[in-house]
């Protein structure tokens, strides 16, 4: 089906961009069980996917029945730091689509932006989003699955939300984008994608779904 012209790319990042979200999910479960809630990656994958740390938090404190302890944050963002100096990669495809694209691009994500900007730096993409980093840790007070990072990114680069693609791999974040007014992608190209997730993504309401970025540039250029 043909498809509109769009004047603006979203990309998410952990799962999109960066293909983050095993090695993300495998030490947040790790850090869980060392305080004694068990936590399977799994369930990790189900609950916290593309959810910003402050949502991740509560719920947390809900299994604890008691406030999250404060320095699990540090020591996830530690953690997965030294690992990411020599594991983590982008997504397969990512840098031959941005590449091939002349649309506006940005990132809107639940990650704090320093911990975009490190991936980027590692796959010599900075340039390709500077200024163009939104952050649902810092710039909304809602987080994904609201549209308010959406929204606030399509504010800010000047595109109307029924002319931009968000590009997503999380339920929580395609629901954030279609809550948004926008088209959403759900692109199952990370290495944490299992069985019955594109399902998923399908029931969150995405419009399209994508097992690769060759897909997802051959259906744009259609």
């Amino acid at each position: 089906m043909k498809h509109p012209d769009f004047d603006l790319i979203v990309f998410d990042y952990d799962g999109v961009v960066a293909d983050s979200e095993m090695l993300n999910n495998l030490v947040l479960a790790d850090l869980l069980n060392g305080i004694g809630l068990p936590t399977s990656l799994d369930y990790s994958l189900t609950h916290y996917l593309g959810r910003r740390w402050a949502d991740i938090s509560e719920q947390v404190s809900g299994r604890l029945g008691s406030p999250c302890p404060p320095e699990l944050q540090r020591d996830w963002f530690i953690h997965c730091g030294q690992r990411y100096q020599t594991e983590l990669r982008p997504v397969n495809g990512f840098a031959p689509f941005l590449a091939s694209r002349t649309e506006k691009r940005c990132i809107a994500s639940s990650s704090p932006p320093d911990w975009i900007a490190m991936g980027l730096d590692l796959f010599g993409s900075a340039d390709a989003f500077d200024g163009r980093i939104f952050s649902g840790a810092v710039h909304v007070q809602r987080g994904k699955p609201h549209p308010d990072i959406f929204l606030y990114a399509a504010a800010a680069m000047q595109v109307a939300p029924d002319r931009a693609l968000v590009i997503e791999d999380s339920p929580a974040g395609v629901m954030g984008g279609v809550a948004a007014g926008m088209t959403v992608v759900g692109l199952c190209a990370g290495g944490h994608i299992r069985d019955g997730h594109a399902d998923s993504l399908k029931a969150a309401g995405a419009h399209h779904i994508f097992d690769s970025y060759e897909q997802l540039n051959d259906w744009l250029n259609a």
